[in-house]
Order: structure tokens, then sequence, then C-alpha cells
């Protein structure tokens, strides 16, 4: 069974009850950020229960030392973790003299917690009766400012219902930290300075190793009954923690509230000797802006996102909760505004995988950011990995590959390998690929083709390269193979000729040559820059050129498919629909060596190529492998479900692909997988746009022109989306009998709809 405990509702996320088993679930489903920081959803009061802490900064890791059973040459020599950063959210509770503490309660009444996602703030509220028979009613409200994105806001707000109490809120900063996720259970954090300035205190630290500078700050003011009032605090204070005790009597029927500022600057965004002064001024602002208007100022920033990256569902409800909480999730992930970030598999939500970068965001996650922000944003991804390119070198080289051959890292911070397992770190070598057809896909969604003579080129030299390395000639087959891989199915470890490896490394060289060509002729100094950088040859080209037409793939003749490697039918071909449910998921349940010698798919894998270069084959080869790999695909890993939702909708299997819509949307608030309390599937939310987009929209890139074929599942009345393709914004409406199309401002624009060319003007609604 999927948990569903959380109210449908088209604009919230809702829990309504008290319920200790699902707390660590809710903390990750609850989960808040604003681009540069975020965190779980953990409650600001004391909490003596289960619970998963954590606060996260951008860009701010620890290399923890690798851990493996035996070293290997090549290993990376450590494994980048998401790190749990100084907690700012903590507010300690006591009503005559008593702690408030859900898992201590005698009674708890009325509890709700709201994430609001379209005015981007988390809410709580409930009635507590405490031990000491104290009744009280307790409401919350926190949000990370988007205009402000170095603080955050809190209103916590306590009213006795039945007496006249004293209250104490110790709002406090502690670095004594530890992360869920760790190695050999190292210290993180060397905290430096514990101190405080009035009704402010900071502490600072840095990170061991990595040497970030971080300076945790707040400031508190507070009201009875919406007045502002002054109290005087005492201070407890350690090496690691600061707090700032005020205490009240208040009557009953009285609400007491403090409003609580606080988050973090760092190295990363300012000199690290100028914390202590940039946290003063970022707290004045704050201060001088109050808590009222900052909240006003971040409904309207999120009424900005929404406007341009909105997805309606009429007629069913879990669905548009859905779609809006993966919008909403990759929204508070990652603005587009530093090109120093990137988008972690799970956000701010976790720490599981470590590292912040994957194959993901070229894969899943940029057309996304191309359609609902603009070119710029997408163009910073492609830079980030340009940025790295000779990190990948170094990679490579590592591995014993040379003459500037390029592997990007299956995991990364920086743009070293961090990742430790072998069978991923040493053979996932697909995520080369995918590098490159971000590239492609930008420059086809865009049409900015300037990208590929100032950057793109150079990491396109560097990936063929490795390809052409890695390729081995069989005199035997007298072609290419491609020997020892994981394909995007993790499930199998280790075989030759991994169908989709070879496809895409096969595409790689031949695009590569295609436009190493095209800037010779079109863009001749950067040319002449880069081959002066990279000592590329015609007879090079030419080799890449020699074993994209030799390439090797598996084929069957008898089922008339690809196999997805060597060996595949010799497997005990068993379909998912024939394993015990019990059984499930198989990643949970089964060993290894169960798993890998078993035909079930973790994820799309040859259909994930199927996928990428659909108008290389028809439409009937796409039948044939979608009916044959898909009833053994277990759908284990995020990445998968939003591939074969779009292909079920292009052929025409509607049910299908709504059944695979609502499990990529509601993946996480369902918990399909089990695993939600360790944190969401943030890039796998990219991919659940696209099942809308591209599965039911049917949108694509043909001949530079916007093409759709749309199609609306029996469960809906329609649904509508906007794209920002090459600066013109166009609203897609879809339902079932009429299309229409319209332009907010510009020329017109020519379209195609169902294979017809139409004009859309932004004098009116074209409607089809």
């Amino acid at each position: 069974m999927n948990q569903d405990y959380i109210v449908p509702s088209a604009w919230s996320i809702i829990e309504e009850g008290f319920d200790k088993d699902r707390v660590k679930s809710s903390e990750s489903l609850f989960s808040i950020g604003n681009g540069s920081m975020g965190q779980r959803a953990n409650f600001e009061e004391e909490y003596s229960g289960p619970t998963f802490q954590g606060s996260y900064i951008g860009g701010v890791y620890y290399p923890d030392k690798t851990r493996v059973g035996w070293w290997k040459n090549g290993y990376p020599e450590y494994f980048a973790k998401v790190i749990n950063a100084p907690s700012w959210i903590g507010i300690k509770v006591r009503i005559d003299g008593e702690a408030l503490d859900l898992n201590a309660c005698a009674e708890i009444k009325d509890f709700r917690r709201e994430l609001n996602m379209k005015e981007g703030w988390l809410g709580r509220s409930f009635t507590a009766t405490l031990q000491n028979g104290v009744r009280v009613k307790v409401k919350a409200k926190r949000f990370l400012s988007l205009q402000l994105d170095e603080l955050g806001a809190i209103k916590y707000e306590v009213t006795p219902l039945d007496q006249d109490v004293s209250i104490s809120y110790e709002p406090y900063l502690d670095s004594g930290i530890t992360n869920e996720d760790t190695n050999w259970d190292d210290q993180f954090w060397n905290t430096l300075s514990v101190r405080e300035d009035g009704n402010r205190a900071f502490i600072e630290a840095h990170t061991m190793k990595t040497f970030f500078y971080v300076c945790t700050a707040m400031a508190n003011t507070f009201t009875v009954d919406g007045k502002e009032i002054s109290l005087s605090l005492k201070t407890n204070k350690t090496d690691t923690y600061i707090g700032h005790v005020y205490e009240t009597d208040i009557r009953e029927g009285e609400t007491f509230a403090i409003n609580k500022f606080a988050g973090y600057v760092t190295s990363f965004n300012h000199d690290k000797d100028a914390l202590y002064g940039a946290a003063n001024a970022v707290l004045d602002k704050a201060m001088d802006k109050g808590y009222k208007t900052m909240l006003e100022e971040q409904k309207q920033a999120w009424a900005n996102i929404w406007a341009m990256a909105d997805i309606t569902i009429d007629g069913d409800v879990k669905a548009q909760q859905g779609i809006r909480f993966n919008i909403l999730q990759l929204n508070q992930t990652y603005l587009g505004k530093d090109a120093r970030l990137n988008i972690g598999p799970k956000g701010f939500t976790g720490e599981k995988y470590g590292g912040s970068t994957y194959w993901d965001t070229e894969a899943y996650c940029i057309p996304f950011y191309m359609a609902t922000k603009d070119q710029q944003v997408a163009r910073n991804l492609l830079t980030y990995r340009y940025n790295q390119l000779d990190k990948a070198i170094e990679n490579a080289k590592k591995l014993g590959f040379k003459d500037g051959a390029a592997l990007y890292p299956m995991v990364t911070m920086n743009g070293e390998e961090c990742h430790n397992e072998w069978e991923i770190t040493f053979e996932e070598i697909h995520r080369n690929g995918a590098m490159i057809f971000a590239i492609y896909n930008y420059v086809r969604y865009t049409g900015d083709y300037s990208y590929i003579p100032e950057k793109g080129l150079e990491v396109m030299i560097g990936v063929a390269r490795f390809w052409k390395q890695r390729a081995t000639y069989s005199t035997q087959k007298e072609k290419y193979v491609i020997l020892g891989v994981t394909g995007p199915n993790e499930y199998e470890n280790n075989v030759n000729n991994n169908f989709y490896t070879n496809y895409i490394a096969q595409w790689c060289l031949k695009y590569a040559s295609a436009e190493a060509k095209k800037v010779a002729r079109e863009h001749a100094g950067d040319y002449a820059r880069i081959m002066d950088k990279t000592s590329l040859t015609a007879d090079e080209i030419q080799d890449w050129e020699t074993v994209a037409s030799k390439m090797y793939f598996p084929y069957d003749e008898e089922q008339d498919i690809y196999l997805q490697q060597d060996g595949f039918l010799d497997k005990e071909l068993v379909t998912v629909a024939n394993l015990d449910k019990a059984e499930r998921p198989i990643n949970q349940k089964w060993s290894w060596d169960r798993i890998l010698r078993s035909p079930y798919i973790k994820q799309a894998d040859t259909l994930q190529g199927f996928y990428f270069f659909e108008d290389q084959f028809t439409r009937e080869e796409l039948e044939k492998h979608f009916d044959f790999y898909e009833p053994f695909t277990v759908h284990e890993s995020s990445l998968s479900p939003c591939v074969h939702s779009i292909q079920a909708a292009k052929l025409d299997r509607m049910e299908q692909a709504y059944t695979f819509y609502l499990r990529t949307s509601r993946l996480d608030l369902d918990d399909y997988n089990k695993e939600v309390h360790e944190g969401l599937h943030i890039t796998s939310m990219a991919g659940t746009w696209m099942s809308v987009v591209e599965g039911f929209g049917g949108m694509r890139v043909i001949d530079g022109k916007l093409s759709f074929e749309p199609k609306v599942p029996d469960a809906w009345d329609g649904f509508s989306f906007k794209i920002n393709f090459r600066n013109q914004i166009l609203k897609v409406s879809i339902k079932k009998g009429e299309n229409t199309f319209s332009l907010d401002g510009g020329d017109d624009l020519a379209i195609l709809v169902n294979g017809k060319e139409v004009s859309v003007s932004s004098e009116g609604v074209t409607t089809i």
C-alpha cells in the first residue's frame, strides 16, 4: 500500500491529525527552499521523538572519505556529502516551566500542517494539552525569503485556552549538529565563535577540509495580541550553541507571538572575514521590513513564478496537486540565479546520494528550465559543465584515458568524481552522452547556436575522444563494441554492449564531427582558437566517424528488437506482473546478486534511447520495444515513470500514460518507493512536467517550430501550460475537442498542431 494521508488540494499540501509514525515523511514532503538554501520541515519547538533534522546551504559540502571494502585504482578519494548546516529554526517553548513537545503531550487535537504552494510558506497549527494539564493553541508559519535569500522568517504563536500562564521562548542557533548520512561520523563543522549583540546572536563556523565559512544569525521581536512588546533576555551559551530566553506572563485567551528572522551568510558570496557585518546588514533589512512585509513580498515573488510555470489540470485534484508540488520543489531547489549551483537529486530535502549534480540535470531538468524561465537559465546549466571540463579530463585521465578525453562525473560538487560504487563510477559512462544531448537540446529549442562555438564544441571534443578510446574493435564482429558498462538500468552491472550506451556514444561521435565541421565553416575565429587549445585534427575527426559507422548494437532477429545488452534473452524472462507483490520493491527485498541475474529493469534503458532519439525510430519500432521492455520494468527509479508516460501517450495508450503520470507526479506524496522519509526526488520532478507537456501536450521542436499533438486523459476535463519559446510566451489550453493557443505579446508565431501549420497572434486566441 502507498501512503495516503496528504489531503487532496489544488494549491496546498495538507496533513490533518498528528501521527508520530509520519513525522519523518512529513519532514520531507513539507520541505521549503529558496534556491540558495532549504530545510526539512522540522518542528520549531523541541521534539523528542524520531526525527531527521536537516538544513542545507547551496554549494556547501564536505568531502567525506570514501568507504569501500577494497581500494581499487581510480576510486574517488571522497564521497561528497550534502551537509546539515547549523540550525536556526529552533525555538524552545516552555509553559509554566514544562517543555512543549508533541512527543510528550498528554493530548494533541486539530493538528494541521500546510505547505501553501501558491504563496510559498509552511504553516502548522494544533491544540495541545501538556502533562501539567495546561491547554494551549499553537500556530506557526515560516518561509525562506525569495527576496532576501539569505534569510528565513518564522511567526510562532501560543494562546493559553483555560488559564493564565507563564510562557518562555528560547530562540536559538546550534552548530553542534550531525549528519544523517556520514561514512565515518566525522565532525563536519568547526565552530569559531558564538556571540551576541542585543537581541541578535551569531555563530561563525567553517566546514572541515573544504573551509566554507558560514555565519548563522538571528534576531527576534515579540507581540501580545498583535502589539509589539519589549522583553529582557537571558542567555544560554556553549561552545556551539546560543539561546536567548524571553519570558512573560500571558492571560487566558491572549496570543503571545515571536517573530524570528534568521539564516546564513557564507563565504560563497562574501569575504570570509566580513561575514559578521554581512549578517548584521541582512538582519537590518529584515527588521526594517518586518514579518508582514516580508510575507507579502514572498507571496508576490511566488505569484511571479507561478505566472509562468503553472500547469492547470481541470477535473482531477490529485493530478493538479501532484504537478504543482513538483513545480514548487523544482523552484525551491534551483531558480537559475547562480551559475555555480545545480540541481541535486534530493535538493534541500535530505542527504542521500551526496553530491549536487547528476546526469539528471542534462537529461530531465534543462527542458523544464528552458521553457518556464528563459534560455539564460539553461545556458547557465550548460556553462556549469563547461567550467568543469578540465576536471572531466582529469577524471578520465585517472582511469587511463589520454589526449584530452573527458569523462564527466556521475556525481559531483566541483567537477571531480565523488561517487564510490565502482559499477556506477567506472561503468555508468552513458552520463557522458547526456552532456552533449543537453547542448543539442538547448540549440534545438532556443535557436541559440552561439553556445557551440563559444563553449560547447570543446565539451563535444572531450567527450568524443572518450568514446573513441572507450570503444574496442572486435575482429570477430568486425564492429566497435563497448564492454563492461552499466546502462541507465542499474539493476545490471558490468554488461557488454548496452544498447543505450552504444547508441548515445555513436550519436555523440557523429554530432561532434558535424559540429566541428560547421564551426570551421561558419566561425573560423572560434575554430582556430579551439584547434589551438585542443590540438584537434581532421584525421581525428575521421577516426570518430569510423567508430560511429561501425558501432555494434545487439539485435534479436526473432523478436525484431534491439537487446538491452548482450545476453539479455538468456535471463529467465518472468514479467513484473508475475512477481509476488510482497517482494516489491526488489531493491529492498532481494539480494543484489539476485537482482543482477533477474530481467528486471529499474528505469527506461533501451527506451531511454527511444525517448532521446525518437525521430530516428518509427512509431512501430517504438511500439515493439515498449511492448517488450515495459513489462520487465519495476520503475524503482524516480526517473522511470515519466519517460514511460510520454511514450505511452505517443502510442495513444492513454490509460497507461495516465497511470505513469500519477506515479511520477505523486511519487513522493504517495511514497511509491517507500523512501520519502530520506528526502524528495527533485530531479525526477522535471520529468513530471515533461510528462504533461511532452506526453499529453505532445510538444516537440520540429525544424525550429513548436509542434503539438494534444491528448487529454479520460480523468481530466482539460489542462493548460505556458512555454517560453525563443523569448515568446505561448499559452496552450487543451480540452477534449478543442485546443487554444495565445501569445503574450510579440510577433506572430508559426506552430504545428497535429502536423498542420497554424499561426498564433498576440491579437487574439487561436482555436483548433
